[in-house]
């Protein structure tokens, strides 16, 4: 009867939300100093950013595939579904409000009392798309509509906390991991992709922090994440890794691979030459990155696997892509190797495997990111860019930064999962997990 009542109310909350969009009064975007007229839309740009936005849509199924295939076969459906039920309730969180979080206007510190370092944007600035229309935004995308801008950015909110089922699998309540992941876009991710995304984030501005698609913003947050909820989750009953499908994951490696290609060069926000090298630097890092893998498993005494290979493809993709823009390619195939080799290590590493990431996103997304964020700091181009182009104060605010992003998404992921549990419990009963939770929790079998 309570889980009944849970599942009232959120429905009672969708039938809240649909109405309210009914009765919202809309408010239309005029050209001023915040939006441009229509004459400023560049029609390459808004062709490349629509096959971008669908490029980094389809990586959300891509991952659905790809965790699939890794899990029992007891835990296909739940796993995939966790991926894939994130394109519905992220993109309506993001309309009403994640958006307007995101990339409203500042809210945050004032420093030398003069500009203010935003923290987080403003609720009311786009809420349900207030202004959210065809004209170009002069700051956001000023050649695109910034509805574009806006779909392309909810493409991204949506596959960050899709990346954290992985370490979740196999054991957490679907309506528990519903309720988490809307808590974690709104007092995570929002607030993340503001302070380095936005003009005037924290940390892209004041601290100069470089993530050119999403290193920080999507796979260091997702990472932590994922590290708070295995531990506050605790282990599987039976955490015996036989992965039941690897078709399922070569098919979702390549339609990850395939959308990233949006995801990294995509973020150019242009058709432009910056776009070009991203392309190019995502393929060859995450090439780089597989052969890597591949060699450094044998050279350990393991076998040459299908898995191997399609896990070092996919830290490649993570490690250049705060990088994409800012590299040569040549630099793209170290990015590759130093990930795979770190990554794989922490894969293996004794003590990483005692708290039970099912899938290892810590160690692939989170590490990989990690990794992505460092080797940025020390590699990208331009004057005073980098530590090898004389920006050795913005090396050292990259590391700060790191740190900083560190303990607020893995405390903050942490204390939402807390909160998350004393509502809902997370787990399921020992007696679900072990009939697996396709069938304890969606009555389907694979």
């Amino acid at each position: 009867m309570a889980l009944e009542k849970r599942w009232i109310a959120s429905f009672i909350i969708i039938v809240i939300i649909a109405f309210a969009s009914l009765f919202w009064s809309h408010q239309e975007a005029l050209v001023s100093a915040t939006f441009l007229d229509t004459n400023a839309i560049n029609f390459a740009d808004v062709a490349w950013l629509l096959t971008a936005s669908c490029l980094v849509l389809l990586m959300t199924p891509g991952l659905s595939f790809f965790y699939g295939g890794m899990v029992g076969r007891k835990n296909v459906i739940s796993t995939m579904l966790k991926s894939f039920i994130c394109l519905g309730v992220i993109s309506l969180i993001w309309v009403i409000v994640g958006f307007s979080l995101s990339f409203g206007d500042s809210i945050g510190i004032t420093i030398d009392g003069q500009t203010t370092y935003g923290i987080i944007g403003n609720p009311l600035n786009f809420t349900f798309f207030d202004q959210v229309e065809m004209l170009p935004n002069a700051t956001l995308g000023s050649t695109i509509p910034f509805i574009l801008f806006a779909l392309f950015q909810m493409k991204f909110a949506v596959i960050t906390p899709a990346i954290i089922t992985g370490a979740l699998a196999e054991r957490i309540r679907f309506i528990s991991f519903l309720l988490f992941i809307c808590l974690f876009t709104l007092v995570i991710y929002t607030p993340l992709c503001h302070m380095i995304w936005h003009p005037n984030g924290l940390l892209g501005s004041y601290f100069g922090v470089k993530d050119f698609a999403g290193g920080t913003v999507v796979h260091m947050s997702a990472g932590f994440a994922a590290l708070a909820g295995v531990i506050v989750l605790g282990k599987r009953k039976n955490n015996e890794h036989i992965p039941t499908n690897i078709p399922f994951v070569v098919l979702g490696t390549g339609l990850l691979w395939f959308g990233w290609f949006g995801f990294n060069a995509g973020s150019a926000l242009a058709a432009n030459g910056t776009a070009a090298m991203a392309f190019a630097t995502t393929t060859i890092a995450s090439a780089s990155a597989m052969i890597t893998w591949i060699f450094f498993d044998r050279i350990n005494g393991r076998k040459v696997s299908a898995l191997g290979a399609c896990i070092g493809a996919v830290v490649g993709l993570v490690v250049i892509t705060p990088a994409a823009g800012f590299v040569t390619v040549p630099e793209s195939i170290f990015f590759g190797f130093a990930g795979a080799i770190v990554s794989n290590k922490m894969v293996y590493w004794k003590r990483l495997k005692q708290i039970d990431d099912t899938l290892d996103v810590f160690a692939c997304h989170g590490v990989g990111g990690i990794m992505g964020m460092i080797l940025t700091a020390i590699f990208a181009h331009g004057e005073n860019a980098s530590l090898l182009h004389g920006g050795w104060s913005v090396f050292g605010h990259h590391m700060v930064a790191l740190l900083l992003v560190s303990v607020f998404t893995f405390g903050g992921a942490y204390l939402l999962f807390k909160f998350t549990n004393a509502i809902i419990p997370l787990r399921v009963t020992e007696e679900f997990e072990e009939i697996g939770l396709d069938l304890s929790q969606h009555g389907e079998k694979f």
